[in-house]
């Protein structure tokens, strides 16, 4: 795993600015501590930090084709470099190391464009081709490696793997983005192809940029990959449990390629206790398996994450955290370059520390979910789009809307019980009913905390409009919507980011079987019927590892990576929280309602309302507002 930057000056071929180069690299020297490398020609400089994974001695970066017109600094793993290598050999071209990245070089020269098609695997791609002027940017399927770019007045086109790379130029504005800050209060992320940054976006999941030398406008992002939900499979559930128990193996199997210590994730919930049941019946040897516990038995999984240990003889490894750990806060910032609401993002850095003192290279099992229906809402949608199908949007809205007024709201009891939250959801379309499912501010309050002045820089932007982008192509069926919805958003803006900051924050590569593309594409054919059978979700993932895990960890209730945020803002997070909440960065940014901000930690201090999430994401964006100033 890498860090890449670099310096494109679209205009014309002058002379790079190599001082600048150095420091965009060396901003990203935890990523990769092995080593580092520069190209620079006029108008063009790339630079690589390297975590050395496969050909330790031979892969460093850049790397050229043989008359070196063509050069490339690239962040992943191609796990069919194998293959493709021998392919492209039998072409003609001439190989001088045995590393995945030089398969990227002679790709391009023989498929072009079209050579993502032929990878398998995460990367984030930086590719000059002299001959053709030409600076092909690339971001892998489902977004496991990011890649953010930023075109200056003069023409110059700046790229890094992480923002803090692009922030040390100084020409680079820190203005934000408005649209940006409205999504990160709805969803506690900033979504591909935004970030806080005006000037700054992500290479969104799936795609690639080209900037060519003379241009004068960057080209927009061109997709080349999407997920379909095409219902093809025939077969028995046996039958299909069956085969997707063997992709999964083979999915695994591949990315074992390494020559540096392996490990994996053991959290004890059923995805990350399938990726070490498969990888211990590969493996010669024993597993390394990694797992964080608590002191509050409330969050502590160590008992489950122990059982599969023992049943299949891991190397297991484990660090008990306080409940109270939260000294984390102030590090929170600085790992992710803008505001990151998810609170897992602490218990996850702490699982990625432990691992990198045992491995460089640990798998995940991130992905089940969002593959397999398996969070709590994708059966919540099925259950209120047939509510909806009851009734034309016309007569649900007005109905449904003065019901949920009426009704009492019950953010404490069990989502069952929640009427209110019922009513409201029937009461909007498809897309904005899985909207307020997902949004950790709903609409109502997070337009009454937002200040005036920025509803009108919005100019009627709403947070929901980053579903609307993707739902026109969504398939039908409500199960098979919101997995794709949650593919194309919260996977990559939330879930990847996490781990890949927590994860390269301690030169840890991270590995993901279950976001196989080719695994991917065949789970999308399984009836969705067999996804969510009896209100248990994932229940066919669950039938293919019946006889490789207990039935205690197939069929427990999910937990999820979890901290006591709402007993921290209350206890020795409070005095934190008001001071970074009601700074004076926070109040003058003419972002918030001053008296809205008071009243949510007022209301949370005393017990009457839980706004943990809300204050959570407020104290991110103050510790995001007293770095930038």
């Amino acid at each position: 795993m890498c860090g890449i930057s670099g310096i494109f000056d679209q205009f014309q071929a002058s002379r790079i600015d190599e001082a600048l180069l150095t420091r965009m690299s060396s901003a990203l020297e935890h990523r990769g501590p092995d080593g580092s490398g520069h190209h620079v020609e006029p108008g063009v400089g790339l630079a690589h930090r390297r975590l050395a994974i496969i050909d330790v001695e031979g892969g460093a970066q850049p790397l050229y084709n043989e008359d070196g017109s063509v050069v490339v600094v690239y962040n992943g793993e191609i796990y069919n470099f194998v293959e493709l290598m021998s392919e492209l050999t039998a072409a003609g071209h001439v190989f001088k190391t045995r590393c995945d990245t030089e398969v990227i070089v002679h790709a391009w020269e023989e498929w072009g464009e079209a050579c993502l098609s032929r990878f398998r695997g995460m990367f984030a791609i930086a590719l000059w081709d002299r001959r053709q002027q030409l600076l092909f940017l690339a971001r892998d399927r489902l977004g496991i490696k990011p890649l953010h770019y930023a075109m200056l007045a003069d023409g110059r086109l700046l790229f890094g793997s992480e923002i803090k790379s692009l922030l040390v130029c100084p020409e680079l504005s820190r203005e934000l983005d408005p649209c940006a800050v409205e999504e990160f209060f709805a969803f506690g992320y900033v979504a591909d192809p935004r970030s806080i940054f005006a000037a700054v976006k992500k290479v969104p999941a799936g795609h690639y940029v080209l900037a060519r030398r003379g241009q004068r406008e960057l080209s927009a992002p061109v997709e080349y990959w999407d997920i379909h939900f095409d219902e093809v499979h025939s077969g028995s559930p046996e039958a299909i449990a069956a085969e997707l128990r063997e992709r999964l193996m083979e999915a695994v199997r591949i990315r074992l390629i390494a020559e540096v210590p392996l490990g994996a994730f053991l959290s004890g919930g059923v995805d990350s206790s399938a990726v070490v049941a498969m990888m211990a019946q590969i493996s010669e040897h024993p597993v390394n398996t990694c797992a964080i516990g608590s002191t509050d038995p409330r969050f502590d999984e160590r008992a489950f994450a122990q059982r599969t240990a023992v049943r299949y003889g891991t190397h297991h490894h484990e660090k008990v955290v306080s409940p109270d750990d939260f000294e984390l806060i102030d590090l929170l910032g600085p790992m992710y370059d803008e505001p990151f609401a998810d609170s897992s993002a602490m218990p996850t850095y702490r699982v990625c520390e432990l691992a990198r003192q045992q491995v460089t290279v640990c798998l995940s099992g991130d992905g089940g979910d969002e593959s397999f229906a398996g969070y709590r809402r994708h059966r919540w949608h099925l259950y209120e789009e047939r509510g909806r199908a009851l009734l034309p949007l016309w007569a649900r809205s007005p109905l449904f809307g003065l019901a949920a007024r009426l009704y009492p709201k019950a953010d404490w009891a069990p989502r069952i019980l929640r009427a209110r939250s019922t009513f409201q959801a029937l009461s909007k379309d498809s897309t904005e009913g899985y909207f307020e499912s997902v949004a950790i501010l709903p609409d109502q309050l997070r337009h009454s905390l937002l200040s005036d002045q920025l509803k009108c820089d919005l100019q009627g932007y709403r947070a929901v409009d980053v579903l609307r982008r993707h739902a026109d192509r969504a398939p039908a069926h409500p199960l098979s919507r919101a997995r794709y919805l949650d593919l194309k958003t919260y996977l990559a803006g939330d879930i990847l980011t996490k781990v890949d900051r927590a994860s390269m924050a301690h030169s840890l590569e991270v590995r993901v079987p279950i976001l196989d593309h080719k695994l991917l594409e065949w789970v999308g054919g399984i009836p969705p019927r067999m996804l969510l059978q009896g209100g248990e979700g994932k229940a066919i993932f669950k039938q293919a590892m019946h006889r490789d895990l207990d039935a205690e960890i197939l069929y427990r209730r999910k937990q999820g990576f979890s901290i006591p945020l709402a007993a921290w803002l209350r206890g020795p997070l409070r005095s934190k929280a008001r001071r970074l909440v009601l700074s004076s960065a926070m109040l003058d940014s003419r972002l918030f309602e001053r008296s809205k901000l008071r009243w949510i930690l007022d209301q949370h201090e005393s017990g009457m309302r839980d706004f943990s999430p809300v204050i959570w994401s407020l104290l991110m964006f103050a510790s995001f507002q007293a770095r930038i100033g």
